[in-house]
């Protein structure tokens, strides 16, 4: 249904002040100061709340440069500049003294106005649409203050306005909340991945003790201690022949029912199809790079940082081929795509990868087959891995399950955030709703 006549149609700048700045005449970082006043930037406000730790500090002089971008709790930032264009965060708690560099705008509200709903209304997909149809820039897009003075906005009555706010706002608490679980069931499992890797499952389902705890239970190897049953050696001891390079040929125009992954499918939690290509038709050299599920591939270029991620492939829905940055690793019978993803995923072989890979390049590194084949690991027998990659799917699920309650909730935001703000749903009845 449409809003009853108790709401109006304005324009933001009609009910709420729209200040930025281009520049701080001549600012470098060199004056940045370890106190002072807080210089916050477009990285401090792209969080559920404000990063107000994590800062610059500018003296008092470039402070009072700008009284109109003095801060106040209750202003809404709007990042007007760069790749972040269009995210919104409001001040809540204002610890001190602060201001905002050049790429964002202090949007505060008159009284028709409450600041909280603002902030949601600035994230809706309606608003976000404004934003991408004005924007300009051949370069770094950019959206300029009379652009944003003339968005049209819909509003309800200020205490109407309080309750959409309200009821979207708890919806991003408990979003926030549940992606902080999902982030402490990764760092658990990161430290999981690490004591299975060196202590590994003993036959009775057991994580085994430390090695000071029980010395008679290791042996030593490059790699340091490591349980007596498993075996050191290269990498190669545990492939069928040599790492292959994929090949790049370039992208179609236009869809072949093929594709090809791009160096993005690579992650650090493995293998995501987040870059996917068309492939050419009739390119009869891509038959080499052809995946099956279950391949085991790592990245051979890129920051140091980066390079050597690794993933076991799954079907994309069509056939699909590898790139020449990356190479396909084909695990021999004692051992299994699933579990040298994780081997090659400890922080042992990481380091090995970062300080082994060359380039004359500043940020690009390169890897080889080589060095690939050279990288010292530790394996347990084949029973013990699978006991490994059951703890590890354990993980995994308890992972899962919140990453797909984040999704639902999600869902749910982007629906009642459409509804609530359009007036489609009235919030009285949430609001009274003791469910």
């Amino acid at each position: 249904m449409s809003p009853e006549t108790s709401w109006s149609r304005t324009t933001l700048g009609a009910c709420a002040s729209i200040k930025a700045r281009i520049g701080w005449k001549g600012l470098h970082a060199s004056e940045y100061q370890h106190e002072g006043y807080i210089f916050l930037a477009t990285p401090n406000i792209k969080g559920p709340e404000i990063d107000f730790n994590d800062v610059n500090f500018i003296s008092q002089r470039r402070y009072f440069e700008s009284p109109e971008l003095m801060l106040e709790d209750k202003d809404v930032l709007l990042v007007k500049d760069g790749s972040t264009l269009g995210i919104s965060n409001l001040v809540r708690n204002l610890p001190g003294p602060a201001t905002v560099n050049g790429s964002i705008a202090v949007i505060r509200c008159a009284d028709r106005l409450v600041p909280a709903f603002l902030h949601q209304l600035t994230k809706a997909a309606a608003f976000q649409k404004l934003i991408h149809d004005k924007k300009s820039g051949l370069g770094v897009p950019h959206l300029f203050q009379a652009d944003l003075r003339q968005f049209e906005i819909t509003l309800p009555p200020v205490q109407e306005q309080s309750g959409v706010a309200q009821v979207l706002d708890t919806l991003d608490t408990v979003i926030h909340e549940t992606e902080a679980i999902i982030a402490k069931l990764k760092a658990v499992k990161q430290g999981l991945l690490h004591d299975l890797l060196t202590r590994g499952i003993d036959a009775n389902g057991e994580l085994r003790p430390p090695q000071a705890e029980a010395p008679h239970l290791y042996k030593e190897s490059l790699l340091g201690w490591i349980p007596k049953e498993w075996e050191f050696g290269a990498l190669q001891t545990w492939l069928e022949g040599k790492p292959r390079n994929g090949y790049s040929p370039q992208e179609a125009g236009e869809w072949t029912g093929m594709q090809m992954l791009g160096l993005g499918c690579l992650t650090n939690e493995g293998f995501e199809p987040v870059q996917l290509k068309r492939a050419p038709r009739g390119d009869t050299r891509l038959a080499a790079a052809m995946l099956s599920d279950g391949d085991l591939l790592m990245s051979r270029s890129n920051t140091r940082d980066l390079v050597g991620l690794v993933g076991v492939y799954r079907d994309v829905g069509t056939p699909c081929t590898y790139p020449d940055l990356m190479m396909r690793l084909r695990p021999s019978p004692e051992t299994s795509s699933e579990f040298l993803q994780f081997v090659l995923r400890s922080s042992s072989v990481r380091r090995q990868i970062q300080a082994h890979a060359v380039g004359t390049s500043g940020s690009m590194v390169k890897i080889s087959g080589r060095i690939v084949c050279q990288l010292a690991n530790a394996i347990p027998p084949k029973p013990e891995q699978e006991r490994i990659m059951g703890c590890l799917a354990a993980a995994d699920s308890r992972v899962q399950v919140e990453v797909e309650e984040v999704l639902v909730l999600r869902d749910l935001q982007a629906g009642l955030m459409d509804d609530l703000l359009t007036g489609r749903v009235r919030v009285t009845p949430l609001l009274e709703d003791p469910e």
